[in-house]
């Protein structure tokens, strides 16, 4: 039966920020959590399934690869799908990979059902920007986007602490249940709150592929993967750096850790603020914050006060341009805006896996405190494309 009223675009951006926003904002908070919890739990899944703590490890790579590669191929596979339907069959589709992955009895079925739920992430977060950026009025749609991410940061500060808590006091899988009970949590509140909105007939497969690779696309798409690969090249050695340079106890990350996920979420929100009073100008001035804050970092890392404001920052700056470039993406392929802002997810799970390869590089071949300048210069290089494109636009205008 169906909950909600039929709506067009234009009824749909009549509230600034509707309830039914809400809804994605938990969807993105039990897909955050399915995304990172294994991390915590990863020597607990090792020992149950008497596999190595390498092994269990790739639980997290296939994870990876599963949204850079798949989210694009079911976006295109799905795209006649009414989207608040897809919504719901995506949610469908991470309910029953969790609740696999309770039941779990071997190492290659957890895997496969954490190849379910990764090929639900990126679209998701595709469909769903989409939909938000189609719920408020137009000058809303980063501030709408940055809501629905919202979830996302809150489950790095307090849903995957509870969901390790959980599982390391009650079994690893218990934490797979409770994430499976917030995806139906979701899923009823998509039902009821998400309006059906009128969209144009689909593009088809072959005009949304073609307006993805425009070259001015892409180029965008490789900015917020270089991006990625700068954050994710420091962050993903963050304990090691604090505990070997800065001189932290290891039971103090934990907390830096959560003040870091403090600063991602108000940079999230207020970089969706931000992009929607100016998109490039505050694009530009993030990446370049960024390379300030990671050159900082170099020097600030032997400092424990220094270091710990360094990180805030650091976070709130590094989150607070996901929710513009989002926007930017999809304005750049009308035909296709849930694929290009599947696709945008795609390359930022690609730049993490990159920027983790590359900060394993320089800690073997340079140090471990060269991290942060090396992160600084591949956010340097987002920079300068970023910078190089927004010139290239601005000229046909003064033209």
């Amino acid at each position: 039966m169906e909950l909600s009223h039929r709506i067009t675009k234009e009824q749909a951006v009549k509230e600034p920020f509707p309830i039914s926003i809400l809804s994605l904002t938990v969807g993105a908070f039990a897909i955050g959590m399915t995304e990172f919890v294994i991390m915590g739990l990863l020597p607990n899944v090792a020992n149950d399934l008497h596999v190595s703590i390498s092994s269990a490890g790739q639980l997290i790579t296939m994870y990876a690869l599963g949204v850079a590669i798949g989210a694009p191929i079911l976006t295109i596979l799905t795209h006649r799908i009414p989207q608040k339907k897809l919504l719901c069959l995506l949610m469908v589709l991470f309910i029953l990979g969790n609740g696999i992955s309770v039941f779990a009895p071997s190492y290659a079925i957890l895997m496969g059902a954490r190849m379910i739920t990764a090929l639900t992430h990126g679209t998701f977060f595709g469909v769903g920007a989409v939909i938000a950026s189609n719920l408020v009025r137009p000058d809303k749609r980063a501030g709408a986007v940055s809501m629905m991410m919202a979830g996302l940061t809150i489950a790095n500060i307090i849903g995957v602490p509870l969901g390790t808590f959980i599982g390391q006091h009650m079994g690893w899988r218990s934490s797979f249940g409770a994430i499976a009970i917030m995806g139906i949590i979701a899923l009823i509140g998509i039902l009821i709150f998400i309006p059906q909105i009128r969209h144009d007939k689909p593009a088809s497969i072959v005009k949304q592929i073609s307006a993805l690779v425009k070259p001015k696309l892409l180029l965008y798409l490789l900015i917020g993967a270089l991006g990625n690969a700068g954050l994710f090249a420091v962050f993903t050695y963050i304990t090691p750096l604090l505990v070997q340079v800065t001189g932290f106890a290891e039971h103090s990350v934990t907390w830096i850790l959560v003040l870091f996920g403090c600063g991602v979420t108000i940079g999230n929100i207020v970089g969706g603020k931000l992009a929607d009073w100016k998109l490039m100008p505050s694009i530009l001035g993030l990446y370049l914050s960024i390379c300030v804050l990671l050159t900082l970092f170099t020097f600030t890392i032997y400092s424990p006060i220094a270091a710990v404001l360094t990180i805030f920052l650091w976070g709130a700056a590094s989150f607070a341009v996901f929710p513009g470039l989002q926007v930017r993406i999809m304005s750049l392929a009308q035909a296709a805006p849930a694929l290009a802002s599947t696709s945008s997810h795609s390359a930022g799970n690609l730049g993490n896996a990159a920027g983790a390869f590359i900060g394993g590089w320089v800690i073997t071949h340079l140090a471990i405190t060269a991290l942060p300048w090396v992160g600084a210069v591949l956010v340097g290089l987002a920079l300068i494309l970023g910078f190089a494109c927004y010139l290239a636009e601005r000229k046909p205008a003064n033209a």
